[in-house]
């Protein structure tokens, strides 16, 4: 059997995420999760006890992903965005210490595109060697944080149309190489590295150690197993490099898809479509069994 706990982020039921969405926890129980990758909670959104509670009741644990934007950005030119970026990285790290997680993925860096507003434009080479660095700097001060209170970062690359600073495995493991904390390391979803990486089995063969977290999407974004993304060769490579962490599902599309619909942007779901979740997870749990056995 795999050894990989296998959940699914909260998105795939609601967002935001409330105690009114208490239910699904036990719904992701019976499709066979393990955890739940929570956003991290906004103001309001949720109460730390009251959501461990829930979790401990349905027996799942969790996982935290963070949320950027203009205005929390290391690698804004705006002082005050970078030193809300840091801010919330901090804070992040005692928001995941309440909720009794111990990993926070996402595109730490900042530096979101055209979903959060800011369209692509070209960047010298000096000014980007200035964002790297605020990167770099501001990573550090979080990382060091995380380190004390036994968190680890996941800094997961997105494709070019989300950001300019990490797209591809390799300028991620080049951050977290220049950041050199244990907690920092390397978080990869399938989904974009499908745009951006080579190989995605020879990347995540690259990111070995390094990877603390992993994201198993398909290239629509859809159930795993629906698409085209060579899952028996992913597995294959996880298994090469002995990772046995956690791996979150996150299938967004959904099956009302008409012309007009934009596609990029999530919407709720229309239908019940938890036997779906269930078969994919045994789809991956079975190409990672069969990884092992012939590892």
């Amino acid at each position: 059997m795999s050894t990989n706990p296998i959940g699914i982020i909260s998105m795939f039921y609601a967002r935001p995420f409330g105690r009114a969405h208490f239910g699904t926890f036990a719904r992701a129980r019976d499709a066979g999760m393990k955890f739940v990758e929570l956003l991290v909670p906004e103001p309001g959104e949720l109460e730390p006890a009251e959501t461990k509670a829930a979790l401990k009741d349905a027996g799942l644990g969790v996982v935290f992903a963070a949320r950027v934007n203009l205005q929390r950005d290391l690698a804004s030119p705006d002082e005050a965005a970078r030193k809300a970026g840091l801010d919330y990285l901090l804070g992040c790290v005692d928001t995941a210490k309440a909720y009794g997680a111990t990993i926070v993925g996402g595109p730490l860096y900042g530096a979101p595109l055209v979903f959060a507003g800011r369209p692509p434009a070209p960047v010298d080479a000096a000014m980007r060697e200035r964002r790297i660095g605020w990167v770099v700097d501001g990573l550090k001060k979080a990382a060091k944080r995380a380190a004390d209170n036994g968190i680890v970062f996941g800094l997961e690359p997105l494709n070019r149309f989300e950001t300019d600073i990490a797209n591809t495995t390799d300028h991620a493991l080049a951050l977290v190489d220049a950041v050199g904390s244990p907690a920092l390391g390397a978080m990869l979803d399938t989904f974009h590295m499908n745009m951006e990486d080579r190989d995605i089995a020879a990347a995540i063969r690259k990111a070995g150690k390094r990877m603390v977290h992993f994201q198993a999407n398909e290239n629509h974004r859809g159930f795993v197993g629906d698409g085209h993304i060579d899952w028996p060769a992913v597995a294959r490579a996880i298994v090469a490099v002995g990772y046995d962490g956690p791996i979150t599902l996150e299938p967004f599309r959904r099956d009302d898809v008409a012309p007009g619909i934009c596609v990029a942007q999530w919407r709720a779901p229309h239908r019940n479509e938890d036997r779906e979740l269930a078969a994919s997870r045994a789809f991956l749990e079975a190409a990672l069994d069969s990884a092992r056995r012939a590892a």
